[in-house]
């Protein structure tokens, strides 16, 4: 296929199409051959190549860049998803937040839309191992911020490893704002073993913490058991949890709270 008149190398295919099925959520082979302008064989071996990357996820007729079980959407897709009620529980999280804090952020896109709103609770500091909330909390006056480094994972935009525990283990802080990919049961789960490892040790750390949910990630489990729901102070969701699940969580003898409420 030829973009602006030139020929389109296997990479810059693979980049508009990695675009797509982000911006889509899942595909076909046979959808995306035909639309690329190759043959189906190609489709696949450019499909193979995204998700050793970990950009997306095959299955049986298809392709996805959302979550299963066992695999994290990737960070590009988590950005665009759920933008509406990521940002209502924002702004109920921030009224958590008072002036001369000491928090930390996960690596959440949930948790990352906090960081639009805390401006108004200047001055504060922030713990974070997530790199874009590094660079805009860098360019907020009066906040501020450690950056936990270790092993950087390009899926997630962020730093993992025993690195990054050790990290977060040298802090104290006030609050610690975290999200999760799966809630059932009265537990959090996660698909990742060192994502886990890394939100352990940010809840030790912390005297108040919240997690951070939208509805679609309650009812559902993933393969490794974070905590217990009753290990959180507060619990924040959208509004479009269902009641019954709301009720459910409060039986854990944990505070929740619903955005906009």
């Amino acid at each position: 296929m030829t973009v602006d008149g030139r020929h389109e190398s296997p990479e810059e295919r693979q980049e508009r199409l990695a675009e797509f099925v982000l911006g889509r959520g899942k595909s076909t082979a046979q959808e995306l051959a035909p639309m690329f302008g190759v043959s189906l064989m190609t489709i696949h071996r450019d499909l193979d190549e995204l998700a050793e990357r970990g950009v997306v996820r095959k299955f049986r007729g298809g392709v996805t860049a959302q979550p299963s079980g066992v695999f994290e959407s990737n960070v590009a897709y988590r950005r665009k998803s759920m933008l509406t009620q990521k940002q209502a529980i924002a702004r109920h999280a921030a009224r958590h937040v008072e002036s001369g804090m000491s928090l930390i952020l996960d690596d959440s896109t949930t948790a990352f839309a906090l960081v639009a709103h805390l401006a108004p609770a200047r001055p504060l500091h922030v713990g974070t191992n997530f790199l874009p909330a590094m660079r805009e909390l860098s360019r907020v006056r009066g906040v501020g911020l450690t950056g936990f480094g270790g092993d950087y994972d390009p899926l997630h935009d962020s730093f993992l490893g025993v690195t990054c525990v050790e990290a977060v283990q040298s802090l104290r802080v006030d609050a610690v704002f975290v999200s999760t990919s799966a809630l059932s049961g009265g537990f959090a789960y996660h698909q990742e073993e060192r994502i886990v490892a890394v939100k352990r040790a940010m809840l030790e750390v912390a005297a108040v913490r919240y997690l951070l949910l939208d509805h679609t990630k309650l009812g559902r489990t993933a393969l490794h058991r974070l905590v217990p729901v009753d290990a959180f102070d507060v619990v924040i969701v959208d509004a479009g949890a269902d009641r019954n699940v709301v009720a459910e969580l409060k039986s854990h003898d944990v505070r929740v709270e619903v955005a906009g409420e």
